[in-house]
Parts: C-alpha cells; structure tokens; sequence
C-alpha cells in the first residue's frame, strides 16, 4: 500500500449557512456538489481546493461542539498552504475574521498563523 496524499478532511458544523459562506465566499473554495439527505436531515457540502483536496461540510443536528480549549486529543487543526501568509492574513481579516499574529515554524523558517471557522475549528495559513 502506498498513500497518495489526502483526498479530503469532514467538518461538521453547527450552522449550516453560516459555515457555507465562511468556506465558500471568504475561503473562496469552489462547491463541487451539495446535496440535502432528507432521511438524516442533514447537508454534503464538497468543496474544492485548487490542488484537488476537498473539504466535506456536513450538518447533523444535536451534533456535541468540538472540545478546543483545552485542546483535546484527536485532529488538532487544518492548514491551508499559501504563497505569502501576510497577504492572506489581511484579506481574512478585512473579511471580519480575527488571525493571530504570525509566527515562525523553529524548524522550518516558514511562516503560519492561525484562525476559527465559525465553530472554533482552529485552521492554518502555512507559507510554502
């Protein structure tokens, strides 16, 4: 066996509009398909990375929220690769989203920071 790469990483999100338009108009991910599961009551979202990733939105109602603070074990966060971190990190903010300060990885020399979605789910800008 020999893995490739990732295909695609799931959120579950609370509110279902709200998440659509953070990761498709301020993320600008492309929506591949959406479809609405009327024996779940629940909504696929697929959207599209430009190095063909995906990013799958779901909704499920009742759905628990993520423990973040304090971090808790399982996936800590999802980064996104950029060209030029600060560029991205003004456009986010001018968007309405808080960033962190930029850092700088010790091992690497490239720069990252972090942001939320909607529901807290920590993401990343890392500079490649």
């Amino acid at each position: 066996m020999k893995l490739l790469g990732i295909h695609h990483a799931a959120i579950i999100c609370s509110d279902y509009p709200r998440a659509k338009h953070f990761y498709s108009k301020i993320l600008k991910l492309k929506i591949i398909n959406e479809h609405f599961r009327t024996a779940r009551n629940s909504y696929k979202l697929d959207l599209a990375l430009p190095d063909g990733s995906q990013i799958e939105l779901f909704s499920f109602a009742g759905a628990p929220e993520r423990p973040s603070y304090p971090e808790a074990q399982g996936l800590r966060h999802l980064a996104f690769k950029v060209s030029d971190v600060h560029v991205a990190k003004a456009y986010l903010e001018s968007q309405g989203v808080n960033v962190e300060d930029i850092r700088e990885d010790e091992i690497t020399g490239k720069k990252f920071t972090f942001f939320s979605d909607p529901d807290n789910l920590p993401l990343e800008l890392y500079e490649v």
